[in-house]
């Protein structure tokens, strides 16, 4: 079974793409590599004893996202990553977003229209709840009114699908993350940002190794109990394993609507200042910090009711923040001294 990942060679959707390889599927990635090294290839055959094919293509080109589905009929699914994702970054600008965000979405949707059946998983996110008035966060939770663009594509491209998957044979899930972090265990893919992070662990591991000076740490004065905002932060092997399940529940026509909804966290959140800490510990580094103004688009709190994608997905998450950290910090360290 052949299955299209887009954006297949970022941070989760190369994670992604060897739990898919794992579990026996036939992956072909699409990437424009505009945030990502070819190189992963590589990571990604390492892991699984098989190299997926790939293509490079902007998906905002309709022939090239045309020739891409004439050329592999065969494509049962599409699991897609590919999109802009920093908040602070879609508030400066927005119509890079809107239109890197929608229009290869758009492009794709209109090529599995075209099929007899298919099936979509939706690379979406809790930033679709805005500041939830309750935690933890189900996926009832009302969708707020979008604290920054990046927000918005998100969702925007739900909306998409929703009405899409109602005239059409597609059927969808749209897989809600919260704070993906870490690195495969062998330390052969990880998150590796071209310039600046927009992410926290990233930054954590950069600052720690030395490549930046310190770690800028947004706001102190939130209604959390240090002041320092929080998340669900989630190890991307097992979101990418969410993602494996999504897909099956679809293949072997589980699901219950044409499109399902599911949070992917682990269910806990943590501040900065305890995943500051907890980097510490698994490093045995004291990591230098700076407090700053808040940043634009960020909320106070975020973290995941699981309930259902643990009892509906048969999905749940196994690893602590801890192995995360040690994994990110164990990938950071082999990306610097390669």
């Amino acid at each position: 079974m052949k299955i299209l990942v887009t954006g297949g060679l970022g941070f989760i959707g190369s994670h992604t793409v060897v739990e898919l390889q794992n579990k026996g599927y036939d992956v072909v990635i699409v990437d424009d590599l505009s945030n990502a090294s070819i190189e992963v290839l590589d990571g990604i055959e390492d892991i699984t004893g098989k190299r997926p094919e790939f293509v490079k293509l902007d998906l905002r080109e309709v022939a090239g996202v045309q020739k891409l589905f004439n050329n592999y009929k065969d494509i049962i699914g599409v699991i897609h990553f590919a999109a802009s994702k920093a908040v602070g970054e879609s508030v400066e600008k927005p119509l890079m977003y809107y239109e890197n965000n929608i229009v290869p979405l758009i492009n794709i949707l209109k090529e599995l229209d075209k099929k007899e059946k298919s099936h979509f998983i939706f690379s979406s996110s809790c930033t679709v709840y805005g500041q939830a008035s309750v935690m933890p966060i189900t996926e009832e939770a009302l969708i707020q009114v979008a604290l920054s663009p990046y927000g918005n594509t998100k969702q925007i491209g739900e909306e998409i699908i929703t009405d899409v998957t109602k005239v059409s044979n597609i059927s969808a899930v749209l897989l809600r993350y919260f704070n993906p972090i870490g690195a495969h265990e062998s330390a052969l893919i990880g998150e590796l940002p071209l310039g600046m992070p927009q992410n926290l662990v990233p930054f954590i591991t950069q600052t720690a190794i030395g490549l930046r000076k310190e770690l800028s740490v947004f706001g102190d004065d939130y209604n959390t109990p240090d002041g320092t905002c929080v998340r669900d932060y989630i190890h991307v092997v097992d979101l990418a394993k969410a993602h494996v399940a999504a897909l099956n529940r679809l293949i072997k026509e589980e699901n219950n609507d044409k499109v399902e909804t599911f949070n992917v966290g682990t269910g806990k959140g943590s501040s900065v200042l305890e995943v500051i800490k907890a980097f510490e510990k698994v490093s045995n580094t004291k990591l230098p910090y700076k407090m700053v103004d808040r940043r634009e688009g960020d909320i106070t709190e975020a973290y995941a009711s699981t309930t259902k994608a643990n009892d509906v997905l048969g999905w749940k998450a196994e690893l602590s923040l801890e192995d995360a950290l040690a994994s990110a910090w164990k990938w950071e360290q082999k990306v610097r001294n390669r």
